[in-house]
């Protein structure tokens, strides 16, 4: 599979405690927010002013210079003919009964994460961090993110990215050097517990 390009975005691997259940966010998305969502996709909470009505719900990550509360996992809502609908992706511009949403996301800062990376990652690479790339890149038509680790944005031991490299995703058809290896990651960019800069 790390030999093949089929990113998957992030996808939680396990959490010290044993649990790593998503938070159900009542009101989650906005009605009719018009940028789609996808699942695996990086999202953190809108900043925005108050009067776009945003503000508490959550929106994707759009730059590898924002900070970030975790992974999108689904979302269900009451559409405007009374339909409960069920999807792993918010689809663009959708509205619903005012009360009716509830948005599902991974947000715990201990999580750690499966993701792919765009290019070869060595054994070296643990502990550095590193931005996302194609953090829009999806499909609409079976819901899933495809968001990358950037190989080739590492930080060093001593810069700052969105997430940092824990370990190797073990797989038998998955090893260090491989075309898109892919690995493990704990958020060191965190929207509310502050980023956390490698050290040497």
């Amino acid at each position: 599979m790390s030999a093949t390009s089929a990113p998957f975005g992030l996808r939680p691997a396990f959490h010290p405690s044993g649990l790593d259940r998503a938070q159900a966010l009542a009101g989650g998305i906005a009605s009719g927010y018009a940028t789609a969502i996808l699942k695996g996709q990086p999202v953190k909470y809108s900043t925005a002013a108050v009067l776009t009505g945003s503000q508490g719900t959550i929106v994707p990550v759009s730059a590898t210079s924002d900070s970030w509360s975790g992974a999108f996992a689904g979302v269900e809502w009451t559409d405007t003919t009374g339909r409960r609908r069920v999807s792993n992706n918010w689809p663009a511009s959708t509205a619903y009964v005012a009360g009716s949403c509830v948005a599902y996301f991974y947000n715990d800062q201990n999580i750690v994460y499966e993701i792919q990376a765009d290019g070869s990652m060595a054994q070296t690479t643990i502990g550095n961090e590193y931005n996302f790339t194609n953090l829009t890149a999806g499909s609409t038509t079976t819901g899933l993110s495809q968001c990358t680790l950037g190989a080739s944005t590492g930080q060093g031991n001593t810069g700052q990215g969105q997430m940092r490299v824990v370990d190797l995703a073990p797989y038998a058809d998955n090893a260090w050097g491989d075309s898109y290896t892919v690995v493990r990651v704990v958020n060191s960019q965190s929207q509310f517990f502050g980023s956390v800069t490698a050290i040497a």
